[in-house]
């Protein structure tokens, strides 16, 4: 499991190893002090979580998908509802709508690692069986984000990078774009959701 000692009870634990090992060593203070300090700047959320806001509400969701690079995309409507969880350290969206006339749902969230200094997502949907892990950067002017994630190729079953390309508005509306690498290598556009935040 990731993320080790990241709860109160695997930090007492901790401590209590440290305070255990070799009884005939002379115990640090400032050793376990350390410890407790990194266990804290792992689990606390902070400047990289808050830079999740723009997510957070209710949204009107257009999106287009490309079957065919050289064709029009297909456009279909939807509706997201992204809250914080687990003590505003992850994002959570549910998306609930229609693509090609079929009811599509997506669930997905995404987080920033303290210790790995990356911002992370997964996704999953009615549209397969597979769940995406992403990772990557936010620009540090807080209007885009880049994250990548390798994932098995339908048709061909083999590995394939796909990357999730985001534009964030300073109200909070934001385009996510899906690129998808084809079989010459090339990284083409595969669905745009344009999300659009409703009014209270």
């Amino acid at each position: 499991m990731r993320g080790h000692f990241r709860s109160p009870l695997l930090l007492v634990i901790v401590l209590a190893l440290v305070g255990c090992t070799g009884a005939q060593e002379v115990k640090s203070d400032s050793g376990d002090a350390d410890i407790a300090k990194a266990l804290d700047n792992a689990m606390d959320p902070g400047e990289g979580q808050k830079k999740l806001d723009f997510m957070v509400g209710e949204f009107d969701v257009k999106i287009r998908t490309w079957l065919d690079p050289a064709q029009p995309p297909i456009e279909s409507k939807a509706v997201a509802i992204t809250t914080w969880v687990l003590g505003h350290r992850y994002v959570q969206t549910m998306l609930s709508g229609h693509v090609m006339g079929e009811p599509f749902d997506g669930i997905g969230y995404a987080g920033y690692d303290n210790v790995s200094k990356q911002y992370q997502a997964t996704y999953m949907d009615s549209g397969s069986t597979g769940m995406e892990w992403f990772t990557g950067s936010m620009d540090p002017t807080g209007e885009s984000a880049k994250l990548s994630a390798t994932v098995a190729d339908a048709i061909t079953g083999k590995p394939t990078t796909v990357e999730m390309r985001l534009k964030i508005a300073a109200n909070g509306d934001h385009i996510t774009e899906l690129w998808e690498e084809n079989p010459t290598g090339k990284l083409v556009r595969i669905m745009e959701l344009q999300y659009t935040r409703r009014e209270p």
